[in-house]
């Protein structure tokens, strides 16, 4: 969190935004929305807050906010090369993991390797470092994956095993799933029992069906329309094992098909789900930044239906109407269903396109666009504080 401007009397602004994504990091945003604000009004006090929603870019608004320690290990990625990883230990003892530092889509993408053979198991790695190096509160934040495992490789990396007819070792990728005929959670690491686990997303899609992490987000990573059934079917064989030898059900709770079913594997261990824009609110200290605020500053690439269901300018504007603060969202874009915002506590949005612009165009000059945009926006704001008073 950092603050900035004058002690005294000015107006105190909270800038809490989400990465532009494929443009701006979030962190990046904040700073480019404060050299708007200080155009339109340079005695404003300011406090950064940059956020993430609980997927990818979740560490690095955390870690911009807070005094959390960076740990690193060596991790295998989805598409199975070795990477060093990072995750987060928070001041209260949390650790924080987020899934596509260790098995993200660029990289699984850029090395041909189908959906068919990624694996979890780089996530099942730096969760056995957390908890070497003494964490028992581990948060793993569920966004961005590259696989459509059902967590199999996490919890192969974790000690237990998935077997064929001959009681041999089936390898932990979708398509090995037919031979597998048992699960064995007898080496499971006996950490984890003493542990808390939390599983950090907003969507609430079972494991499979018509709802599943299969059809609903199989296609982004790669699946084809042929193999979208073929694949469902392959994680509730897996999936009904797993929970016989686990003693659980967890295949159709909300969440469960978050990450390609990494939520499904964490619940199989204990995990409870938590809110992804929540837990990172919580986190970076938002509610205390919003006491003083007089106004808050929050955005995304694209506002638009999605916003509404989870995403982290809804968290904040919700949080925002709660204490009666406006909240004005300045976005690379305003699309169909965008509306809905005000209902969550949004009380204006802006497009940081100044007319008819390209994409590329958008991305090129997004930091110019979005401090215009900003400057803007605050001058209507004080313009109507003027004829309020």
């Amino acid at each position: 969190m950092t603050s900035i401007g004058a002690k005294g009397e000015a107006p105190h602004i909270l800038l809490a935004p989400d990465s532009f994504k494929g443009s701006l990091t979030a962190r990046e945003v904040a700073e480019a929305m404060a050299e708007g604000v200080s155009r339109a009004y340079p005695s404003a006090q300011l406090t950064l807050v940059p956020i993430a929603d609980g997927g990818e870019g979740t560490l690095d608004a955390i870690a911009t906010s807070t005094n959390a320690r960076w740990l690193s290990a060596v991790v295998t990625t989805a598409s199975g090369q070795p990477k060093q990883g990072r995750f987060l230990a928070l001041p209260d003892g949390t650790a924080v993991v987020e899934c596509a530092e260790a098995v993200g889509l660029p990289e699984a993408l850029r090395s041909g390797v189908d959906v068919w053979h990624r694996k979890t198991a780089g996530v099942g790695e730096m969760i056995r470092h957390a908890l070497e190096t003494g964490h028992r509160r581990i948060a793993v934040a569920l966004g961005g994956s590259a696989t459509n495992d059902a967590g199999v490789g996490m919890l192969a990396a974790l000690g237990v095993r998935f077997l064929d007819d001959a009681d041999q070792d089936v390898p932990p990728v979708p398509a090995e799933f037919h031979r597998v005929v048992r699960v064995d959670v007898s080496g499971l690491d006996e950490r984890l029992r003493g542990a808390e686990m939390l599983a950090v997303c907003d969507v609430d899609n079972p494991l499979a069906g018509e709802n599943g992490a299969t059809t609903v987000f199989g296609p982004q990573k790669g699946v084809s329309t042929h193999d979208v059934s073929h694949l469902d079917a392959a994680l509730t064989h897996i999936a009904a094992l797993c929970e016989a030898a686990f003693g659980r059900k967890a295949a159709d709770l909300p969440g469960a098909g978050a990450a390609g079913g990494l939520g499904f594997a964490l619940y199989l261990l204990g995990a409870t789900r938590v809110s992804g824009i929540d837990f990172v609110l919580d986190a970076v200290g938002f509610d205390h930044a919003l006491e003083r605020a007089a106004l808050v500053l929050t955005g995304e690439g694209r506002t638009d239906a999605q916003s509404a269901r989870g995403k982290a300018v809804a968290g904040v504007a919700r949080r925002a109407k709660a204490r009666g603060v406006p909240v004005f969202c300045i976005s690379g874009a305003i699309g169909p269903g965008a509306e809905q915002m005000y209902e969550h506590g949004v009380s204006a949005m802006f497009s940081i396109a100044p007319g008819p612009i390209s994409l590329d165009e958008a991305v090129a000059n997004a930091t110019s666009l979005l401090a215009s945009a900003t400057e803007n926006a605050v001058r209507a704001w004080l313009a109507g504080r003027a004829g309020n008073p």
